[in-house]
């Protein structure tokens, strides 16, 4: 009996600092949108500690995770290929009046 307790304890206690902890690196995270700082990283960070107990964590970890495989690849095709997608910045020529 005792042990049960002791082990319900314990598990509580993990899922209550894990809780803390994420939430507040996370909120740090929140507040370095508009604050100097890496709110890119420390984001994420926040989420893969939470998402050690709460599955939402590890849903919402893995959509940053995708979209930043997505901007990875739109920029690899961009390097591969300067200028696709350019077609509102190309530079036309001017006709000349004179001719």
């Amino acid at each position: 009996m005792f042990k049960k307790t002791l082990q319900l304890t314990y598990k509580l206690g993990r899922r209550i600092v894990i809780s803390v902890i994420g939430v507040t690196v996370l909120l740090i995270g929140v507040a370095m949108i508009v604050l100097p700082g890496p709110a890119v990283v420390v984001i994420p960070a926040g989420l893969a500690i939470l998402s050690l107990e709460f599955a939402w964590a590890k849903h919402w970890l893995n959509k940053m995770k995708d979209g930043a495989n997505t901007t990875v690849d739109w920029f690899k095709k961009r390097r591969a290929d300067p200028c696709a997608g350019n077609s509102a910045l190309e530079v036309v020529p001017k006709e000349d009046k004179a001719a």
